[in-house]
């Protein structure tokens, strides 16, 4: 059975590894962009915070993703729940260095001006800094999906959803006559999710940057 044919007799479950893949990514993402979006808020007026908060966010990305894994199983058991943790762990230094970084970048003048004109700090926060900071934020959520993307191949280790699980089948069968295609179509499958999820930031950047800010 060649790769085609692979493709053509397992679509359907290809198809349901696919989404489970995305699924668990978009919602790992969702939520490390909100807590990193919000260590930015509250770091990145001081500098020993925000260097915190990166420090801190950097070493949880050099722990091995099977480690962290296999080291989160014993607590919370086999599954969706160490997938989601490690993959909500592993996203957020992207996203709060570029919060910290793209806050920080924001023109002090608009600032006063908006406090000029009566405007409480939460109102400048959310009417002024976010939007101007949105672009680097953005661009942290781009690299973390690429990043998660990839590692979440890694969750088959621990029964978690997605297109691992045929790499992982393939490579424990290798030398069966379709242990290459399992490993070749849950790669392909992950490299093609990766690219739609990056055309999505593309769009959504140009539907909420304004032109000012792009040039």
């Amino acid at each position: 059975m060649n790769f085609w044919e692979y493709l053509e007799s397992r679509h359907q479950q290809l198809l349901i590894d696919a989404y489970q893949h995305a699924s668990v990514v978009f919602q790992c993402m969702v939520v490390a962009t909100a807590l990193g979006v919000l260590i930015g808020i509250v770091t990145y007026r001081s500098e020993w915070a925000g260097g915190l908060a990166t420090t801190v966010t950097s070493t949880l990305l050099t722990f091995p993703a099977l480690a962290l894994i296999g080291l989160l199983i014993p607590i919370v058991g086999l599954g969706v729940p160490p997938t989601v943790i490690a993959l909500t762990l592993y996203g957020l230094l992207p996203i709060v260095r570029n919060a910290i970084v793209g806050l920080r970048g924001v023109d002090p003048a608009l600032v006063d001006a908006a406090t000029g004109i009566g405007m409480s700090r939460l109102a400048r926060l959310v009417r002024v800094e976010l939007p101007l900071a949105w672009p680097p934020i953005l661009t942290g959520i781009r690299v973390s999906t690429q990043m998660l993307m990839g590692i979440a191949a890694i969750a088959a280790f621990a029964s978690g959803p997605g297109l691992g699980n045929l790499i992982f089948r393939g490579i424990a069968s290798l030398g069966s006559k379709n242990a290459l295609n399992q490993v070749l179509a849950g790669t392909l499958g992950i490299v093609v999710l990766a690219l739609l999820f990056d055309a999505a930031y593309v769009l959504i950047g140009r539907l909420t940057i304004s032109r000012g800010i792009r040039a």
